[in-house]
């Protein structure tokens, strides 16, 4: 094999793209992805920092817009990323940032059942204020299927026909809504509230579904071991955190002579709980 290895490329990519919009440093020296309040997030993002290289000195964005611009640049990665394992994973996909309104979520095959619903709930006050609004999922980044005509099917052989399969709605015939295959939480720092937001978004889309359970992912900027692991360790209602500078977390930390830190980002790479942010296409390939 000659050339650049693709995912690295893409990585970089990635990173370029971060610098570019959400990845600055201050006049004070603080990484925006880091707490300003906290010695150690800021040692820490520093490190990241020095080791990914950044841009010139500048602001950082408010809350919002970090977490929109981050939310873009991961469906960018993704984007770019994931079509180039079609060989691995072949089909009709698209990425992109999740749709807004009520209940956006229903527009997926396995929620289909969640338009009719709020549609009840809107209609009966006393329902509404039973089921409350948990089951209103909007993802930030999406990975979707699309179902395949019974041609693309029975390209290699009649597999099915009018009396098979009737069930599934990765055929076109049964069903034209799309099939949501992965839902990527998008969190550039974590906080307490930030945590508990996405576990309750993947405990939803956990139990709300009827048919596969999609890929349910976090993707962060976060720099501190302790605040990734509040959405990282547990009975995994997430199926992986995928940081966005694994390695560089892991050699600042080390450098840092953080041993507690170290030996928990150690418990979430070795208990399959943290990952780098190039695993993550491989791991929807699954």
């Amino acid at each position: 094999m000659t050339g650049e290895v693709f995912l690295a490329t893409a990585r970089r990519g990635f990173h370029d793209a971060l610098r570019a919009s959400i990845l600055r440093v201050d006049s004070k020296g603080i990484p925006s992805n880091a707490d300003k309040h906290s010695k150690l997030s800021v040692s820490i993002a520093t490190g990241i920092v020095e080791r990914l290289g950044t841009g010139a000195a500048s602001e950082r964005l408010a809350g919002q817009k970090s977490g929109s611009r981050f939310e873009e640049v991961c469906k960018e990665y993704l984007a770019l990323a994931f079509p180039r394992l079609a060989h691995l994973r072949p089909g009709r996909w698209e990425i992109s940032k999740g749709v807004g309104g009520r209940a956006a979520i229903a527009q997926f095959a396995q929620y289909e059942h969640l338009a009719a619903l709020d549609a009840a709930a809107k209609a009966n006050p006393e329902l509404s204020a039973a089921l409350g609004s948990d089951y209103l999922i909007k993802p930030d980044v999406v990975v979707i299927r699309f179902p395949e005509d019974d041609e693309t099917i029975n390209e290699s052989g009649v597999l099915v026909d009018r009396m098979q399969a009737r069930g599934t709605p990765l055929r076109r015939l049964n069903s034209r809504l799309p099939i949501l295959h992965a839902s990527v939480s998008c969190k550039w720092t974590i906080r307490s509230d930030r945590s508990q937001n996405a576990r309750s978004e993947a405990l939803n889309l956990v139990r709300n579904r009827k048919g596969r359970l999609p890929h349910v992912v976090v993707v962060t900027g976060e720099p501190t071991p302790n605040r990734i692991a509040s959405i990282a360790l547990g009975t995994g209602e997430i199926d992986c955190v995928y940081h966005f500078a694994l390695p560089e977390l892991e050699e600042t930390v080390s450098d840092l002579g953080l041993t507690d830190a170290l030996e928990m980002l150690h418990t979430m790479t070795q208990g399959k709980r943290l990952r780098d942010i190039s695993d993550l296409p491989l791991d929807l390939v699954i």
